[in-house]
């Protein structure tokens, strides 16, 4: 009889276990049971960082050479082909003059002779070359010379446009005259003595521009300066770090993701994604797949946010917000990839 009575009381527990359970799930509200719902339709879950569209442009030195002046500070925007700091350049400058000096040289000898039967449009076409080379030299000098008077709060942004306009128009005529020189020399005779000798030294010339232009550190790219890591008079080198200057294109923001190789056949370019911060919780911004990276290595995420998993294997992604929202460059996400 005793254990007919203990078998009844296991009964009636289990069911009151069983009711307890139904009261239980009868009090999640329908919102709450919608949001469940809308998790579970997820296909994947992926932790990522906010950066440019452009990406996360890290600029250096190319020598060993100390910093002589910055010229922009963190915030600032900036277009393609401005200075951004200069290295110090004074021999730079003094084997320009010796270069240029020499070149002078070399054509007033070059003139003084003859010229030899059917060379007179080589002739032309090399001078008329050695003069755009100097006029887009000269151009970029007087550009750099107005970003700075604008910045010293003594120039006006239309005297840079100016100058932008005359370097473009410079650049413009070089590319002519390298043209016209092509058409000439393929039936031209060779030049000999004095013009052979200015040839030269006019290619001295152009070699000691290009050291000096090697030490002004230019914006590749029309942006905004992220980060500034130089201070004059410092040493800079190939292999410093940071980066000197940081530049980004914030015209639009873009999410660079570490999806689990898992889940890598699921995701496609043109997918739908929802891009979300603890930082800004309850506040939603859409995304698009834009580009599925075609290796898997390990990842390289400070902290896996959803995931807290260690050792994973991962498929980089790059996801493009609609609107940069409230994110700041850097900051980190989670992307929610929608079927």
């Amino acid at each position: 009889m005793t254990s007919a009575v203990s078998h009844r009381a296991a009964l009636g527990l289990a069911a009151a276990a069983v009711l307890a359970l139904a009261a239980a799930s009868a009090w999640v509200t329908p919102a709450a049971r919608a949001a469940n719902a809308q998790e579970e339709r997820w296909l994947a879950v992926a932790p990522g960082r906010v950066e440019p569209a452009s990406g996360l442009v890290k600029l250096g030195a190319p020598v060993v050479a100390p910093i002589q002046e910055v010229l922009v500070k963190p915030n600032e925007t900036v277009f393609a082909g401005q200075a951004l700091l200069r290295l110090a350049d004074a021999e730079a400058r003094a084997q320009l003059a010796s270069a240029e000096a020499q070149a002078a040289m070399r054509k007033r000898v070059r003139n003084k002779e003859s010229t030899p039967s059917g060379a007179g449009p080589r002739r032309r076409a090399e001078d008329g070359l050695a003069d755009a080379q100097a006029a887009v030299f000269e151009a970029r000098v007087a550009l750099d010379k107005a970003v700075a008077e604008r910045r010293a709060g003594r120039g006006a942004d239309g005297e840079v446009d100016s100058a932008r306009t005359q370097l473009a128009t410079a650049q413009a005529k070089l590319d002519q005259q390298a043209d016209e020189l092509r058409k000439v020399t393929a039936d031209a005779p060779l030049p000999i003595n004095a013009e052979g000798q200015l040839n030269v030294a006019r290619s001295d010339l152009q070699a000691a521009r290009a050291t000096m232009e090697k030490l002004t550190i230019r914006a590749p790219l029309d942006g905004t300066v992220l980060q500034v890591n130089a201070r004059a008079g410092e040493i800079a080198s190939p292999q410093s770090t940071p980066p000197l200057v940081l530049l980004g294109d914030m015209s639009s923001l873009r999410v660079r993701a570490e999806l689990d190789q898992r889940d890598l056949d699921k995701i496609k370019p043109g997918q739908q994604a929802v891009v979300r911060s603890d930082a800004f919780r309850g506040r939603d911004v859409a995304g698009k797949v834009a580009a599925v990276a075609p290796l898997v290595e390990s990842s390289r995420a400070a902290a896996l946010s959803q995931r807290n998993m260690t050792d994973v294997d991962v498929v980089e992604v790059l996801v493009d917000l609609a609107e940069p929202g409230p994110f700041a460059v850097g900051m980190k996400v989670d992307v929610y990839f929608k079927p």
